[in-house]
């Protein structure tokens, strides 16, 4: 589990692509804290470390086929930067929200303007994605816990601040953009439930 808090802003150093997906090299400060098994999040997906290389200054990780289909990993190329996340240790604080790491689809940028101390991003999104959005409620980008400010049937906007903007690669992206999209488990749970008491 996450929190959406970005540890690290790493860089792709090399991308080795296989018949079953690809290998993933990443470097960062936070590989000399990884294991092998442990798990990680790059730009919201969990991933788990195979390996450490390069002094301890990089990680590599194994992304499979399905992987690539719904996020945007397989559009990484070595120099790429990525948000980083280490895996909520159970004495750790929640400073974010619940996030696991699954993506449910690739948003596309559609705006980006200036509005006082915060950068309003507007984020398209399909409808089975935006059903879970609500306003004032949590969804992240990228790894990157954020506040719904405002959402329609065809996106819905986020308000960054200026640390949000150095801290991670939201800051370094335009219109046209495609980022990670994980909406809120508790909206996919509570549906379910709903649902299943609506049948019996």
């Amino acid at each position: 589990m996450f929190t959406g808090l970005i540890a690290d802003r790493g860089v792709v150093v090399e991308v080795q692509e296989g018949p079953g997906g690809v290998v993933l090299e990443v470097e960062t400060a936070l590989a000399d804290e990884l294991s092998e098994g442990d798990s990680i999040a790059v730009n919201g997906v969990c991933l788990t470390a195979r390996s450490r290389s390069r002094g301890g200054r990089t990680f590599a990780a194994d992304v499979m086929q399905e992987t690539l289909r719904r996020s945007n990993l397989g559009a990484l190329v070595a120099g790429t930067p990525v948000n980083l996340e280490l895996a909520l240790p159970a004495t750790g604080r929640l400073g974010g929200h619940i996030v696991q790491g699954h993506v449910d689809a690739v948003g596309t940028v559609t705006a980006v303007r200036d509005e006082d101390l915060a950068t309003v991003m507007t984020v398209g999104a399909d409808p089975g994605v935006l059903r879970y959005v609500v306003e004032k409620g949590s969804v992240a980008l990228d790894g990157v816990s954020l506040t719904v400010s405002r959402v329609d049937d065809t996106g819905f906007d986020v308000s960054l601040i200026p640390e949000t903007l150095a801290r991670t690669t939201l800051g370094l992206i335009d219109e046209g953009a495609r980022v990670n999209v994980e909406v809120d488990l508790l909206a996919k749970h509570l549906e379910k439930l709903i649902e299943a008491r609506q049948v019996a």
